[in-house]
């Protein structure tokens, strides 16, 4: 692993039922953060302070498993408690920051928009069409936006791997999506073997309109996914993979995009 003269600190947040925070751990490390374990007690009984770190990722899993809108579940343990939620907003209006959310944690962010400047255009996660968790490899597209995490990538067309109950992007109705995907706000979208936008299943496994699978903020500072890009970063993690790709797979991007941001 390359050494690097400073490691900026980057907070690996999960609550109970997370399970993809070592994944995550493991390749914002190697993108040169020091990644640093944060469960969500430790920012609500205050041994953590997001005011030390410039990035923040909240993890995928099972968090409030037992709870419809599990991710909401989250979110509403930071809303509802005033210490945290001065917190994170804190943390979301630094400039110098970044954050992105994971399946469960994309829907836990995604219900903290009201913190987030330029935000206001996510939509809620909801129950997959099919009513079953998904777990499969799918293909998406990297849109043009002005997503930091994703800089440098706009137009590739990608596997990655999905595993959510929760996943569909609910709008108040179709016109509400398509005036959403006017926005150049839609980072990622899920496309067919001619990579064409989908909605069909299982090519879109949760019946996401037009496709749309992840989202940024204004600025490009916050970025909510629904896949698992920490599930796919390293070449060996792929059943396929052209010769020339490497030790890394190509989503390592996304995480060394973070460490360019922050300097």
């Amino acid at each position: 692993m390359k050494d690097y003269a400073s490691r900026p600190k980057m907070a690996i947040l999960r609550e109970q039922g997370v399970n993809g925070e070592l994944e995550m751990a493991a390749a914002f490390q190697k993108a040169g953060f020091e990644s640093i374990d944060v469960h969500m007690t430790d920012i609500l009984e205050g041994r953590v302070s997001l005011k030390d770190f410039n990035g923040l990722v909240a993890c995928g899993g099972f968090s409030y498993g037992d709870v419809l809108g599990a991710g909401e579940g989250w979110a509403k343990s930071i809303l509802f408690n005033p210490k945290a939620r001065a917190e994170f907003e804190a943390y979301f209006n630094r400039k110098d920051t970044f954050t992105l959310g994971v399946c469960n944690g994309c829907q836990m962010v995604s219900n903290l928009k009201d913190l987030i400047p330029g935000a206001a255009h996510w939509p809620r996660f909801v129950q997959n069409l099919s009513e079953r968790f998904e777990a499969r490899f799918c293909t998406l597209k990297v849109e043009d936006t002005p997503a930091v995490l994703l800089k440098g990538m706009a137009g590739s067309v990608l596997p990655i791997a999905v595993a959510h109950g929760e996943g569909r992007a609910e709008f108040a109705s179709r016109k509400a999506a398509e005036a959403c995907l006017k926005t150049g706000l839609v980072a990622l979208r899920y496309v067919d073997g001619k990579h064409e936008y989908t909605e069909r299943y299982p090519l879109n496994p949760n019946g996401s309109p037009f496709g749309i699978n992840g989202l940024c903020s204004e600025d490009g500072r916050a970025l909510v996914m629904m896949p698992h890009p920490e599930r796919v970063f390293r070449t060996c993690q792929y059943s396929w993979h052209p010769a020339d790709w490497g030790e890394d797979g190509p989503w390592m991007q996304l995480f060394r995009n973070g460490r360019i941001f922050v300097g």
